[in-house]
């Protein structure tokens, strides 16, 4: 009988630290970046190997994570997706990897910012509009300024390629933060 009364003392302490806010962000924030490896792999076997221009799987936990827990889980997100995803699928590829994660990166802090100031579907629209404007001139740095080669990447082209993924964006990531920041009480 006592041996039943600890075991049920330390489920009800794990219970305890895994229901704080810290763990609900470390566990959310690994989960995300998980997905941002996943996705990516599941959406370029079932569509092709275009479908991360066209649909921006990676983006999705990114922005995901920034709505739900802040800037610097959504750039550990942004960080970890890209770089497991190379070392595990060779994809993005060397020399996209940088501007990939650059480009991610800009989007976790620009929305973990604007989230804290309006709500989701506007701060979501005003980081896609916003991002891609700086996203452009990292590239115009990298390319005129520094003499980087950026291996063909242009916003344009990619905004046009991207826009299904832009649409999943605005249609389905607000409503995901939304409900998984209700389902586990983040801010209870």
């Amino acid at each position: 009988m006592m041996e039943k009364s600890e075991g049920i003392k330390k489920e009800n302490h794990i219970l305890d630290i895994l229901s704080t806010r810290m763990a609900k962000y470390i566990i959310g924030t690994a989960l995300l970046s998980g997905i941002g490896v996943a996705l990516p792999r599941i959406f370029h076997v079932l569509a092709g190997a275009n479908a991360g221009a066209t649909f921006l799987p990676m983006h999705i936990a990114v922005l995901i994570a920034a709505l739900t827990f802040g800037v610097f889980s959504g750039s550990i997100v942004a960080g970890t997706s890209v770089i497991f995803s190379y070392l595990l699928t060779g994809m993005p590829s060397l020399a996209r990897l940088p501007y990939m994660l650059i480009e991610l990166v800009i989007y976790a802090v620009l929305l973990g910012l604007f989230n804290k100031k309006f709500n989701k579907y506007v701060s979501l629209i005003i980081t896609i509009i916003l991002g891609r404007v700086i996203y452009s001139g990292v590239l115009f740095v990298a390319m005129n300024i520094f003499g980087f080669n950026t291996y063909g990447l242009s916003v344009i082209d990619s905004i046009k390629a991207g826009l299904p993924g832009i649409a999943i964006q605005l249609l389905f990531v607000p409503f995901i933060a939304k409900s998984i920041e209700k389902g586990i009480k983040l801010h209870d």
